[in-house]
């Protein structure tokens, strides 16, 4: 990721409730868009043990590089995105292009955004 990003057009993505290849799925169409911190050889990794999985990777927003492509989930897939407004709303409707997008709930303060979606194929 571009380390000259302005702190505000960060978002961080956090997956969870989902397979390790449906968090692979939602972070392939976030990174055909946005610059990510997350290399593409980096793909989320089963955990060990019975612990729920959590997946997260951060987003620059300043420059969208096209349209997501489609994309087929096996299942729903929470993500929590927290970043600048303006960052957010652009993440979303990113995903909005490749994904049915639910909002669950929402959590604003001066500056920044939180954000409860819900992922299915569209």
């Amino acid at each position: 990721m571009n380390t000259t990003a302005h702190p505000a057009a960060e978002v961080v993505v956090e997956l969870s409730d989902c397979t390790k290849d449906d968090a692979g799925a939602v972070f392939g169409v976030l990174r055909s868009v946005f610059d990510c911190d997350r290399a593409p050889d980096d793909p989320p990794r089963d955990t060990a043990g019975s612990r729920p999985a959590v997946w997260s990777a951060t987003y620059d927003t300043t420059q969208i590089r096209g349209a997501p492509p489609a994309t087929v989930l096996g299942d729903t897939v929470t993500a929590e995105v927290q970043g600048g407004y303006l960052a957010v709303d652009r993440l979303r409707t990113a995903l909005a292009a490749a994904f049915t997008v639910a909002e669950e709930g929402m959590a604003a303060g001066d500056q920044e955004k939180e954000v409860e979606l819900l992922l299915r194929s569209g």
